[in-house]
């Protein structure tokens, strides 16, 4: 069973967890801590424990933009993605849903297109020899 919570200061350490888990560092423990404040960070969880965390915002041209989607490594290709996607789209705050990713990054354009996003667009030279690919989903 899946569970959708709009996340709390209390939950900081498990959310920052997850995300050292994927890229290694805690670098981005304040721009989560900011979004949680804000209540712009969303958590999954199973039947057990937190397996990821989504986090938007609108500043993208008065449009939400899907900033972050992190899945925990060992829960990945389950659908928990997805599940915050569809979550986020149901309680979005604006019609037009943005969002990005590497070029290089397969599994997550996949999961964009599955989820009825289209490429919108390429920004280059954020990160080196990596374009960045902008999905689109109106609701």
């Amino acid at each position: 069973m899946k569970h959708f919570i709009v996340s709390q200061l209390n939950e900081l350490d498990e959310i920052v967890k997850i995300d050292i888990e994927v890229i290694g560092s805690d670098s981005r423990r304040k721009y989560i801590k900011k979004a949680i404040e804000e209540d712009r960070c969303i958590t999954i969880k199973n039947e057990f424990t937190f397996v990821g965390f989504l986090i938007f915002d609108t500043h993208f041209f008065d449009c939400s933009f899907i900033s972050l989607i992190i899945i925990k490594p060992n829960e990945r290709r389950k659908g928990y993605a997805t599940s915050l996607i569809e979550y986020f789209i149901s309680i979005s705050p604006t019609k037009k849903i943005f969002s990005s990713t590497n070029q290089s990054n397969k599994r997550m354009q996949e999961v964009f297109k599955s989820n009825g996003f289209i490429q919108s667009g390429f920004v280059e030279n954020l990160d080196e020899g990596d374009t960045e690919i902008i999905y689109f989903k109106s609701t």
